[in-house]
């Protein structure tokens, strides 16, 4: 994982309609960081099947095109899972700062899923923040991370 503190970093940003305008407005806050972002969509508000946006994202950080994700939906879930079924991908739903500190700490997650009818815009911007701030923490977790990578 690439360090965070101070280095421009890019993410791959993937949505369905449900999680669209949370994705416009954190793609704006990545860049006002200084931070570069590639957006696999989806583009607007009109339904559409989240794994067409979502594994395409995944894939991005899983071939190390981008050094993190962020993906989006109604809820989150069905994004997560589907960014999980990437190899190598460790992505968190985060509803909360503490969830997005320890899926960091961790869990290392390369990945960060987000419900945007869940929570508050300025709580998304708030998880992606403190996710970003956090350092894996190695140790016991590393061994950890390993037996997830292994599978």
């Amino acid at each position: 994982m690439p360090e965070n503190k101070n280095k421009a970093l890019s993410f791959a940003l993937g949505t369905d309609h449900a999680g669209y305008s949370y994705k416009e407005a954190i793609k704006k806050h990545l860049h006002d960081l200084g931070h570069q972002t590639k957006d696999f969509g989806t583009f607007n508000e009109e339904s559409v099947d989240y794994p067409e946006f979502i594994t395409p994202a995944a894939e991005a950080v899983a071939n190390s095109l981008v050094d993190y994700g962020i993906v989006l939906g109604g809820s989150g879930n069905g994004e997560a899972m589907a960014a999980n079924k990437v190899k190598g991908i460790r992505c968190a739903l985060c509803w909360s700062v503490e969830t997005a500190r320890l899926a960091k700490e961790h869990n290392n997650a390369n990945v960060l899923a987000i419900g945007e009818r869940q929570i508050s815009k300025d709580l998304a911007i708030e998880i992606i923040d403190t996710w970003l701030s956090a350092n894996f923490e190695g140790g016991r977790h590393q061994r950890r991370i390993q037996m997830l990578d292994s599978e």
